[in-house]
């Protein structure tokens, strides 16, 4: 059986108020449209609602059942549309555990001091998430990743705790810790390229490697070694002096961070971390 919303909306807050007058002020309509609509509901569902009387209506028995039952609906539509509407304020990013740990988390509160209504949650893994208010961020190699999604060309270099000219350094051997991805299909550090471009015999280096840049730069914090990683996530432990870089040049990695279907993003709050978290990655 088919009724009106309107009658509906018109039985509920002539039933919760008490008065067609009062529901009619709530719904910006005359006394006689909500007294038109409930005898029109009435008569669809052939019972009586309201007792009429002088000056008040009072529900029925049935109309009590009912005024509730209606009330209870309206409230779980209220309630699903308000949880859509902060849905539509909640920007979910999913990247790479290093990426999130080192640079995005560490970050947000300077994007929430630009957006405030927006609120960001953040997961690690490699899965492509198309909803759409989702922002992937993946590391991936530039020959295979359309230009006009690419963020960020990565470039790796030398820290760690201490300044020290490795130019100058002497013959021990020194410990470096680099990565090993867990997807083979990466591009991997260019470690051998980087002692090239400086000048530093691989011989003299001890490699160890983890599957995550995150792990190798907690080593190299903690003292225990060197850590040959990226520059994008390095920038912040640079600026708050946790790290030094070494006094050698940074070499150009066949590696880039990339948003997949980026110029798809349509969404304005995942556009707008889009655009904050591009310029972040390469100030």
């Amino acid at each position: 059986m088919q009724v009106s919303l309107q009658a509906l909306k018109a039985f509920e807050s002539a039933a919760r108020l008490g008065s067609f007058k009062l529901a009619a002020e709530e719904l910006s309509l005359t006394p006689t449209a909500i007294s038109h609509h409930v005898a029109k509901l009435e008569h669809r569902l052939s019972v009586d609602l309201f007792h009429r009387e002088v000056r008040k209506i009072v529900l029925t028995e049935v109309g009590a059942k009912f005024a509730k039952q209606i009330s209870e609906g309206f409230r779980s539509i209220e309630e699903a549309v308000e949880q859509i509407s902060l849905a539509s304020h909640v920007v979910n990013v999913t990247t790479t555990s290093s990426l999130a740990a080192l640079l995005l988390i560490p970050a947000l509160h300077e994007f929430y001091s630009i957006h405030p209504d927006i609120s960001v949650e953040v997961s690690t893994g490699e899965s492509l998430d198309n909803q759409l208010y989702y922002l992937p961020v993946r590391l991936g190699n530039i020959a295979s990743v359309p230009a006009s999604e690419i963020i960020r060309y990565e470039t790796f270099n030398l820290f760690g705790r201490a300044q020290l000219d490795l130019l100058t350094a002497g013959d021990e051997p020194m410990l470096i810790f680099t990565t090993t991805w867990k997807n083979k299909a990466l591009a991997a550090p260019p470690l051998e390229e980087w002692c090239a471009l400086n000048g530093i015999a691989s011989s003299n280096i001890i490699v160890k490697t983890f599957d995550q840049e995150l792990f190798g730069i907690q080593e190299a914090l903690a003292g225990n070694g060197f850590v040959f990683a990226s520059t994008t996530l390095m920038s912040r432990l640079l600026k708050l002096n946790q790290l030094q870089q070494y006094q050698t040049k940074s070499i150009q990695s066949e590696l880039c961070y990339y948003i997949p279907n980026k110029a798809k993003v349509s969404n304005r709050n995942t556009r707008d971390l889009m655009e904050w978290l591009e310029q972040k990655l390469n100030e």
